[in-house]
């Protein structure tokens, strides 16, 4: 348990980024018509929002502070102007101009959440709009463009979003969006950086507009080129099982977080409304909704710890537009930007990081966050066990920072000891160590059905062994002798299997326990990285073949029983047949051997540069076997008789390596007989 002690946090928002968003619109009283900036049907009259956007006088850069400043009578007019439309009314005059940007469904929530005037409802459709419209942009872009920008402010500084809708309307886009210097709405709200009292209605208003008017002038130039807008399709997220640790959130645990919410130190005061919309939206099974509330919290809390535990205060407010602000990305790394270590990972520790970890930024992980703010996934079909998941997370946050009389009453509710217990053996599932340990195991279970594939009589194929007889036993011979060492590596935890016979029980109980071991796996340097790529690549290759040899000997068998094979076909069919019983162990090998060098993988950081290149090597002489067993055993290639001399080949280079006690394995081997001395 610990406690945040301090002053209470009023704002977030640095003085000059406070005074941009909460008062520099609000300066100027004049009057604007809404006649001036739409007409009844709707149709943006973009020359009297254009002409609010000024450059300043020493050059063609914006001015931003005198734009808001120009900018804010036209927000307040077309905030009177939703104001004064029923639903109906809204989407005929404008539901055909928001078409363009692929969810329409989208805005006529948005008019409902600027009627409502609830503060947190209003800056999570600002969120949801900016995502829309920062991927509907981008689609845009590719009419013209090849690559589309990552970053919302390169795309809105474009030479092809100006060639579509002109740099006048791009200009006003950059103040409202584009720029650390403009009101720069997006990164506030979806970094945490904004109360819900601190973003004014009216612009969500005013982009809600721009939103209509740019499907305005996209549907001109479209007639114009006689282009065809296409939308990219949305990220579905795959694999979600993988990452559920943590049981349902029930009716239960929701009580116990919205009882500890308002009494954690956490939870930042001024973003309390946040947190209890998201408990709501989560129990309406609004679970996008309620997963980009607890996003933008969790980096607000996670950005306080950070201040406090390496002594910067400052990095606790949004940034000028000379700095960086402090996102996940500085708040989660390593190091800080002077080089010295980030104290919060060890304030943490690392169940707590390895799960951010996997959902914000392993590349195989869903990395939810940016994927909401990109707006690359389908809201309306987000997972309920994702959001699930990032609640129970937060709930064992939260009950970090709570006095210890109340820790000891919500630790009275079993679900809540469940969580906490789950929380404490939370290992990585996305890194790429992790990645491997599942190859391997899917790899494995792949070659297990080998000995049941269809195969000819035996009586049949065993005619075609004389013509490669003795390699063929060469083979066979190498690799028991290798895999009998290799087996002296295996922790005595493990199961023993028998080297003689691959493809049993035995094996992979034995590969489990290996796989299921935990392995280090926060902040990995690049030489485990760049290893870890290569070890997967092998188990790519390896499962590449297994699937192909079972889906040719499921066709060929078919052939044979039907009598369709020509002379050729059936011998190269028999050659097969022999190939696999030696295939099958030089398999199980590779699996045991790239097994047992993840589980030494932090080795390779005792080995001098040459001695990991000449590794690196050896490794790769390996990923250059099995891509060729992938190209001689393809249905196209059936060269059966060639993977033998190569497999001779490879098996050779793996003794030869292995007898110089250059692998991993051998390091770790040492190492331990070291630290035991």
């Amino acid at each position: 348990m610990e406690m945040l002690t301090g002053e209470p946090i009023a704002t977030c928002l640095s003085p000059s980024v406070h005074d941009m968003i909460c008062k520099l619109g609000f300066e100027v009283k004049e009057h604007c018509a809404i006649s001036s900036v739409v007409s009844d049907k709707g149709e943006v009259h973009w020359e009297a929002v254009t002409k609010c956007v000024n450059c300043v006088e020493t050059g063609c850069d914006l001015d931003y502070r005198d734009s808001v400043r120009l900018l804010g009578p036209v927000c307040d007019a077309v905030q009177l102007h939703f104001f004064s439309l029923t639903k109906g009314q809204f989407e005929t005059r404008y539901a055909p101009w928001l078409q363009w940007t692929g969810i329409p469904q989208l805005f006529p929530e948005i008019f409902d959440s600027l009627q409502s005037l609830q503060s947190p409802a209003i800056s999570l459709s600002l969120m949801k709009l900016t995502s829309c419209l920062e991927r509907a942009l981008g689609d845009v872009f590719l009419l013209i463009g090849k690559e589309c920008p990552f970053l919302l402010r390169d795309l809105l500084a474009s030479v092809e979003l100006a060639q579509v809708f002109g740099q006048p309307v791009m200009s006003v886009l950059k103040v409202f969006l584009g720029s650390p210097q403009g009101l720069n709405l997006r990164n506030v709200l979806w970094h945490g950086f904004a109360s819900p009292q601190e973003v004014p209605p009216k612009y969500c208003s005013m982009l809600l507009l721009l939103t209509a008017g740019l499907g305005q002038l996209l549907k001109s130039f479209l007639q114009q080129s006689t282009l065809t807008l296409t939308h990219r399709p949305l990220v579905v997220l795959g694999n979600v099982e993988d990452l559920l640790v943590f049981p349902d959130v029930t009716d239960e645990i929701l009580s116990v977080l919205e009882g500890v919410m308002a009494r954690s130190s956490f939870v930042l005061k001024v973003m309390l409304p946040y947190w209890e919309t998201a408990v709501a939206r989560f129990q309406a099974g609004r679970f996008a909704d309620c997963a980009i509330l607890l996003l933008t919290q969790l980096e607000a809390g996670l950005r306080n710890i950070f201040a406090k535990v390496n002594k910067c205060p400052r990095r606790l407010l949004t940034a000028e537009s000379t700095a960086f602000y402090t996102t996940f990305d500085e708040i989660l790394a390593k190091h800080l930007n002077d080089g010295k270590i980030n104290q919060l990972p060890l304030f943490l520790g690392e169940p707590a990081m390895e799960f951010l970890w996997d959902f914000l930024n392993h590349q195989e992980g869903p990395r939810i966050r940016d994927r909401l703010s990109h707006g690359e996934i389908d809201l309306a079909d987000f997972p309920k066990e994702v959001t699930s998941q990032l609640l129970a997370f937060s709930i064992i946050l939260l009950l970090r920072f709570v006095d210890a009389k109340l820790l000891a009453l919500c630790k009275e509710n079993a679900a809540v000891r469940s969580l906490l217990r789950l929380a404490e053996g939370y290992s990585s599932r996305c890194h790429p160590a992790s990645q491997l340990q599942k190859q391997v195991l899917s790899c494995e279970e792949s070659v297990r059905i080998w000995p049941l594939l269809p195969l000819p009589e035996e009586t049949s194929w065993k005619v075609t062994r004389q013509e490669g007889d003795s390699e063929a036993d060469a083979c066979s011979s190498l690799t028991a002798k290798i895999l009998e060492e290799l087996h002296q590596h295996v922790p005595a935890r493990c199961v023993y299997a028998d080297s003689q016979h691959p493809a049993t029980e035995q094996w992979r109980q034995l590969l489990g326990a290996l796989c299921s071991t935990s392995i280090p796996t926060l902040f990995c340097p690049r030489a485990v990285l760049e290893v870890l790529t290569v070890l997967r690549s092998i188990c790519s290759q390896c499962q590449r073949v297994s699937d192909q040899v079972a889906a040719s000997a499921a066709h060929r068998h078919r052939q044979w029983l039907e009598r369709r094979l020509r002379s050729r076909q059936r011998h190269n069919y028999l050659c097969m047949a022999n190939s696999l019983r030696l295939l099958s162990p030089v398999l199980y090998l590779l699996l045991l051997l790239v097994a047992l060098e993840l589980l030494s993988i932090h080795s390779v950081l005792r080995k001098k540069a040459p001695e990991y290149q000449h590794y690196l090597k050896f490794l790769k002489s390996i990923l250059q076997y099995t891509e060729n067993l992938v190209v001689y055993t393809s249905p196209k290639r059936n060269k059966w008789h060639d993977t033998i001399s190569l497999t001779q080949t490879v098996l050779v280079k793996i003794w030869t390596f292995y007898e110089k006690k250059q692998m991993l394995m051998h390091l770790a081997k040492e190492c331990t007989s070291e630290v035991a001395l």
